[in-house]
């Protein structure tokens, strides 16, 4: 076992250091393209060679430079993921001279909490931005004098405006070619940096900024051409060959319109209309094809091609209604919900699911953090859902009102997760949580308890620290341990909890309401929660994304050889420009359905064999005694392990916690410290983590928040 292991190591080193190379001198052929070798001597040189061929016609310099390395890359990476799969995730992560980097930098201002790694990374990104604008603006303003602009009947500042436009438009493409990745659920790009979607989050939102600002320039700066040199009839032209207006203003306007949503204020009281207007990126990024055309836009085609897979896939899992089998409500307006799962399905801690409840939005889908473990839980999983907006309110009143109902209809997006957690390699881990923040935690600690008690690692002492308005939000600290199969071993584990109640001064009275649970009648077309792609994810996913290029490169190649060639014969001057690109896209789209529906359907038959096997067992023994899943009444309060959390807390009334006394009397070399809950206890702890008054205290960068 352990040479197999040495294997798949080296094995995934050689992978990782291939990526690297390719990674690299795509940047490198990124850094050039605005200078005068590459537009002189190698783009001259590549367009003869390939832009002359039958078979992919102008595309094909895009396509080799731009598409196929990141698709590579992207492919090359499920590869190594599911290599890593098979490796023993306990083995204690060594520590690197980027953990230093990874330390908050910046905490308050319009960024929110930024790493060094992400603020040198953010600094050389508008770098490359700044560097391409400059020096595409300086090749142009050398070719424009007054005699070039008298030619065309123009003045200096008008030409040098109309250049001005359109490198603002090229050097936004570079922000839209970064702006799809972090949205991609399913990634196999983001695991290779460490990082997840819901992480990578702010990264789309910094971006969409970016690209909204140079695309709004770019499009102000031809509107004043125009009205400049009395050619304003311009707006309205939509040309059979080359860039069409119209299409750039149609796309320009969607942004725009997704654009003023994202305002934070906005986002906040109107989420609703956040949420549906983002669906204009449709029309964004099919306008900006016909804008454009796949010669240009192809720069953001792979981002956008991943981002496809990814979403289609979210679809046909969308499509099924999942085996919810229980709900437990707890006093605290929570309700926590218990959904059938298939064995096979594994997930790592500080994972999330979409959430689908047609009876209460057919639309809306709310991501929660899952707080089972799927180590000491493998047929159940868990998510804990607090009573706070106008959908969790509705769900938590159909759950809680007295007519319970028999069968909620729900369906999931994921889990989605990191690739690798590795909390072992702290010598203490502290967690920071407000309310129901607590949630990823009860993840973290049932892995700690799996691995302390069945795998003998050794583990971490654990500091859980836990503020409340209410007693009432302590029962959340009952489900810490999981309830259903053999109790667990404590043991091991050094577990302290410090909990703060900060608006009660005293304990609430014996005669408090105790959780209630309820159970449910699924369907036999309900299905346990499992892998749309089954165990082998990553081989199918790089299976999807390989072999759905290669089918659209095919079809692509076909119609130019056979269809737009015999027209056209590669003078790009006679076949429509926007017949070309809705070709293109419906091709995308045709290759990208067929081979993922074809993935999908042939996992669907080993699915539906575990899932009636997960049937049959639910029947001989949950459906004869549901209460088993549950420690009820005397049980729970009787049950050694819930008297070892009992004896592990400190509860304090009336007071908030001195978060910088608390970490800066952490023992160790190396303090991990986690945090979710309010915006102002996450930053109070990056602040405290950053201060470099304590150099043992390393905060984990991970996000819990969409």
């Amino acid at each position: 076992m352990a040479s197999s292991h040495g294997e798949i190591r080296t094995v995934r080193a050689g992978i990782k250091l291939l990526l690297m190379v390719v990674f690299l001198g795509t940047l490198m052929m990124w850094i050039m393209m605005s200078t005068n070798t590459y537009f002189q001597k190698w783009l001259p040189y590549l367009r003869a060679k390939y832009n002359s061929s039958k078979f992919f016609g102008i595309q094909g310099v895009t396509l080799l430079i731009y598409t196929f390395p990141t698709l590579f890359i992207a492919v090359s990476a499920c590869i190594y993921h599911h290599l890593g799969k098979k490796l023993n995730d306990y083995k204690l992560e060594r520590k690197n001279i980027f953990t230093l980097w990874k330390k908050p930098m910046l905490v308050k201002g319009p960024l929110g909490i930024v790493s060094g790694i992400e603020l040198g990374f953010s600094v050389m990104f508008i770098a490359l931005l700044i560097w391409s604008l400059s020096n595409d603006l300086h090749n142009s303003f050398v070719h424009i004098t007054p005699q070039s602009a008298a030619e065309k009947g123009e003045k200096v500042w008008q030409a040098k405006l109309d250049s001005t436009g359109l490198w603002l438009g090229v050097v936004g493409n570079i922000g839209l070619a970064f702006l799809f990745f972090p949205v991609a659920r399913g990634s196999s790009v983001l695991p290779l940096f460490g990082l997840t979607s819901e992480a990578s989050i702010k990264y789309h939102i910094w971006l969409g900024h970016i690209v909204m600002a140079f695309f709004t320039a770019h499009g102000l700066c031809y509107i004043i051409y125009w009205a400049a040199t009395n050619n304003i009839s311009e707006m309205v032209k939509w040309h059979k060959i080359g860039i069409s207006n119209v299409a750039g203003e149609i796309s320009l306007v969607s942004g725009l319109a997704l654009w003023a949503t994202t305002i934070p204020r906005v986002r906040r009281k109107f989420f609703e209309i956040f949420f549906y207007t983002h669906y204009l990126y449709i029309l964004f990024v099919a306008f900006f094809l016909f804008h454009v055309g796949l010669s240009i836009a192809g720069m953001m085609l792979p981002g956008f091609y991943l981002f496809l897979v990814d979403r289609y896939l979210r679809f046909l899992q969308s499509q099924q209604r999942v085996r919810l089998v229980s709900a437990r409500v707890l006093p605290c307006e929570t309700v926590e919900l218990n959904f059938s799962k298939a064995p096979g399905l594994s997930y790592n801690t500080t994972s999330i699911m979409f959430v689908n409840v047609p009876s209460i939005s057919k639309l809306q889908w709310h991501p929660f953090t899952i707080s089972s473990n799927s180590n000491l839980e493998p047929e159940k999983i868990s998510m804990l859902i607090k009573s706070e907006g106008s959908w969790s309110k509705k769900l938590f009143q159909m759950l809680s009102s007295p007519s319970s109902i028999d069968r909620l209809e729900v369906s999931v997006e994921g889990p989605y997760g990191p690739a690798s957690t590795n909390f072992l390699r702290h010598d203490t881990l502290v967690m920071v949580s407000g309310g129901s923040g607590v949630a990823p935690f009860i993840s973290i600690i049932r892995e700690l308890i799996f691995a302390s008690s069945t795998i003998k690692c050794k583990t971490p002492q654990v500091i859980l620290i836990s503020s409340f308005k209410n007693c009432s939000d302590l029962t959340m600290l009952d489900l810490l341990l999981p309830v259903a199969g053999t109790p667990p071993d404590l043991s091991d584990l050094k577990l302290q909890i410090e909990a703060f109640v900060t608006r009660e001064k005293q304990a609430a009275t014996e005669n408090s309401k105790r959780p209630q649970a309820i159970w449910f009648k699924p369907k036999a077309t309900d299905a346990p929660i499992t892998s749309i792609l089954g165990p082998n994810s990553w081989l199918w996913l790089g299976a999807i994304i390989s072999s759905s290029f290669v089918i659209f490169l095919i079809l692509i190649g076909i119609i130019d050889t056979y269809y737009i060639y015999p027209i056209d014969h590669n003078t790009n001057m006679i076949f429509s420009s926007s017949i070309r690109e809705f070709l293109n896209m419906l091709f995308i789209c045709i290759s990208i359905v067929a081979t993922a529906s074809a993935a999908v359907i042939w996992n669907k038959k080993q699915n539906t064999m575990e899932a009636k096997q997960i049937q049959s067992m639910e029947g001989a023994t949950v459906g004869g005694s549901p209460d088993s899943w549950f420690y009820n009444g005397d049980t729970e309060l009787e049950s050694l392990p819930h008297q070892s959390v009992v004896q592990a807390t400190n509860v304090h009334y009336g007071e908030r916690p001195d978060l910088k006394r608390m970490l800066f009397d952490c023992q160790g070399s190396s303090v991990g410290v986690l945090v979710c809950g309010p915006k102002k206890m996450r930053h109070e702890v990056a602040t405290i983590c950053s201060s470099g008054q304590a150099d043992n205290l390393h905060f984990e960068s991970i996000s819990f928040s969409w």
